[in-house]
Parts: C-alpha cells; structure tokens; sequence
C-alpha cells in the first residue's frame, strides 16, 4: 500500500484492496462475495442505465485513539437506503445483510481507514441498483448491491471554514411528489446544472429554492441548510428535501445543547436575519457558510464577518465530530465499534 498523506486527502476516489457484493434473484438475495475489481459487469438493457433505478448511500468509519473503528448510525443509513429503495420500486436490503456487508468492507479494507487526529475518514459508500434486463418501463427482476471504501478529506476544500454558495434559479434538484427525498443519481445528475454555474462563478455549491414559487430555501446542492438566530437551529422543511442523517444528528445535539429547533418553510429574505448559517451532511458533516450570493438579483448576504465559522456551528461541529471518532461521550446510542 502506498504512503498516504492522510492530513491533506482530498474528497474523490482512490483504489482500496476490495469491495462486497451482491446479488438479488428469484425473490431473494445471495451471498456476500468479495472482489478486488473496480468494475461492473452489467446487462446493457439494464434498469438502472435505463430507467435510473439506482440508489446510494454515504456514510463513513472513523478510527479513535483507542484505534477501534466506529460506525456512525448505520441503521440510519440502512433504513433511508429501504426508503429509497421502495420509492423506486426496487428490492430492499434488509439491515442485517447491509451492516454485514459494511462491516466486511472496512474490516478487508482495514490499512485505509485513516489515523485519528488526521481530520480524514473511510468513506463508505453502498450502492443498490436494477441489474436485470427490462426493455419495457418496469422494474427489475434481479439486483446488485456492492459497497466500496474510499479514504477522504474534507467535502468542501475550505474545510471547517466558511464557503461562498450561490442561489441559483435557472434549474431544480428536485420536484415535490418526486424523487427529492429518495438518495438516487437521477437527483444528483439534475442538480450538475447549477453545481456547475456556481464552481464557474467563483462559489462552492448552488443553494437551490424551491421549485414551485422560488422562494424558499431547499437544499445546497448534496447538502441540508441550516440557519442559527436567537437561540434556535432552524433548517427547511420541504417535500423535495433529503433527509439528512447529518442534519437529524445535529438537531438532538441542538437541542442537549439547550437551543430550539424549528424545522420549517424558510424564506430567502431570511438570510438577512440569520446570525450564523451552515450546510450540513455526511460528507461535509458541518461546513459553514460565509457568503450567499444571489446570481440573479446581484443580492449578497454575508456571515463569518471575521473569516471564521460562528461560535455555535463550531460547537455543533465539534460535539458532532467529536462522538464519530470517540473522543465525546456517545450519550445517543449512534456508534457502533468494529471489533
């Protein structure tokens, strides 16, 4: 295995020794098999390269300084993989062959689950689609579910210092009544349009609206938003939003921390009154928000006046991180340590 400079990973893709798989067929699935190939072998009538019945997940494995590995949540991730799954109309993967097949590709993949202190992760990313071949629009037979490892950094490269995310309108993420709260590619390639216009004007992620009225905040592009003012966490409320297993973590420690939570509809002139805001989520965990900008109104709404994160999404990020790798006491029942 080569030397890694785990302190300066980036957030992409790099080889590990293997990955699990498995396949679901005649009403039931098989048996975890391991490989050490990159590559798929896939019907080309498949489902899920014609029909997008493609699901995913993201979660990741931290190492403490006890050296044990946790998890963090994964019946969380488990359970939106299932909702996901059913929203599509494709085979579940019930919990037990999910956290099996998790634990088995961490623990073969052991040498890159990066040092504690480093500030990187083990990224695990678990991934249902259609495999069987359906010319007509239907759902699949047959399925394959594969997990694959990857060492990462943090998902924005300021890390945990304040972003710059511009509002974009020309273009939506997702629909109400559509597959916004599901985690499937369909999503992630109709949000490409406005990642793109955002990088090309100088910003990190486009903040979408929603689609109906263009007046309430949605989602960040692969993130949930949140805002903070007069002792309250405040994070959209939305039919086209994903759930955030992030977002849900920080409004329980929001609330041990003594602030109030709302989760509703949240204007855009509502950033103006905003003391601190952030994007939240499994591969940025917390990354605060230093500038919106609206591209269409030429409106800039500014935070971190002084180039750094807000005194309350530094606590929230710190308690958050600090029970992922073990250094906070797990008070919630959400890590479950590799032996």
């Amino acid at each position: 295995m080569q030397q890694l400079d785990w302190s300066n990973l980036p957030f992409g893709y790099m080889k590990t020794n293997y990955n699990v798989r498995c396949t679901y067929k005649d009403g039931k699935w098989g048996d975890i098999e391991v490989s050490d190939s990159e590559y798929v072998s896939i019907h080309m009538a498949s489902t899920s390269l014609h029909y997008g019945q493609q699901a995913f997940e993201g979660m990741k494995a931290y190492k403490g300084k006890d050296n044990k590995v946790r998890l963090f949540r994964w019946e969380e991730n488990a359970k939106r993989l299932q909702a996901s799954a059913d929203g599509i109309f494709m085979a579940k993967v019930p919990n037990e062959l999910f956290l099996q097949a998790v634990i088995k590709a961490v623990k073969m993949n052991a040498d890159f689950v990066p040092p504690h202190g480093t500030g990187a992760s083990l990224y695990i990313r678990p991934l249902l689609f259609g495999s069987s071949a359906e010319v007509g629009v239907k759902p699949a037979r047959e399925y394959t579910f594969i997990i694959f490892v990857t060492p990462v950094g943090p998902y924005f490269k300021e890390g945990f210092n304040p972003t710059k995310i511009a509002i974009v309108r020309d273009s939506d993420r997702a629909a109400p009544l559509g597959t916004g709260t599901f985690k499937v590619g369909g999503n992630y390639a109709a949000s490409l349009r406005g990642t793109i216009k955002a990088q090309k004007a100088g910003y990190s992620a486009p903040m979408y609206l929603d689609c109906v009225e263009k007046k309430y905040i949605d989602e960040i592009g692969a993130a949930n938003f949140f805002g903070i003012k007069n002792n309250t966490y405040i994070t959209p409320k939305s039919p086209s939003i994903l759930a955030s297993i992030t977002n849900k973590s920080i409004i329980t420690l929001a609330e041990d921390l003594g602030f109030k939570v709302e989760r509703r509809p949240v204007a855009v002139e509502e950033l103006d009154t905003f003391e601190e805001v952030g994007a939240c989520g499994t591969a940025a965990v917390i990354s605060p928000i230093g500038e919106v900008n609206d591209l269409d109104t030429g409106k800039v709404y500014k935070f971190c006046r002084d180039g750094k994160a807000g005194p309350i999404s530094k606590k929230l990020y710190e308690t958050l991180v600090g029970i992922q790798y073990g250094d906070i006491e797990d008070k919630h029942g959400w890590i479950t340590i590799i032996d």
